[in-house]
């Protein structure tokens, strides 16, 4: 069974810093890419951060180009999600998502998704 968790999330204020990771199990994600998405109240989910199987491609969305870094941690089978500089808009529940082939911004090409961690920024 294939199971995507995240965890740290929590609540911080402007300015300050998080990092997320996502613990993979269940099957091998050899040749699978990974992405962060987000999704706030009463909006749809977003894009936020994807990265390929080698992770020598990464993608960002505008709003957190130079502010957030996706990476993998192979040995652990993890990947994570380092936050800088957080505003109150980066508030949201963020998911963990897996895509067998290349990084993509879209959400529907993605096969399997965690449940989502909270980070919420306060002003």
């Amino acid at each position: 069974q294939v199971q995507l968790v995240e965890s740290g999330g929590g609540l911080v204020q402007t300015g300050e810093s998080l990092r997320l990771s996502c613990a993979a199990s269940g099957r091998s994600f050899l040749g699978f890419a990974m992405g962060w998405f987000r999704q706030a109240p009463g909006k749809e989910r977003e894009f936020v951060a994807a990265i390929s199987w080698i992770g020598a491609n990464t993608l960002y969305a505008d709003s957190v180009k130079g502010r957030f870094t996706i990476s993998r941690q192979y040995a652990k089978n993890t990947l994570s999600l380092e936050m800088n500089t957080l505003k109150p808009e980066d508030t949201a529940v963020y998911y963990c998502a897996a895509l067998r082939g290349d990084p993509s911004m879209s959400l529907y090409e993605y096969d399997y998704w965690g449940q989502g961690t909270q980070v919420t920024v306060s002003s």
